[in-house]
């Protein structure tokens, strides 16, 4: 799943994200699509992991994601 794949269907994900980065707030989380930087370093921050661990969180519920949207069509 690519990022702006993922900001359109961002309703669906977030109780997902929610689950999985339980300090989300969706009020301040930045956009995933528009500065994955910036939601990497949020998430970092948040849930206490280097940004390498972030990203490599990211990337791997970006993936799980693309799995659940295959199963949905």
């Amino acid at each position: 799943m690519t990022i702006p794949q993922a900001s359109m269907r961002w309703d669906r994900l977030y109780p997902r994200a929610k689950q999985r980065f339980p300090h989300l707030r969706s009020e301040s989380v930045p956009s995933l699509a528009g500065d994955r930087d910036g939601f990497v370093a949020y998430l970092a921050r948040t849930h206490h992991l280097t940004l390498r661990e972030a990203r490599e969180e990211v990337d791997d519920f970006l993936f799980t994601e693309s799995l659940h949207a295959e199963l949905d069509t």
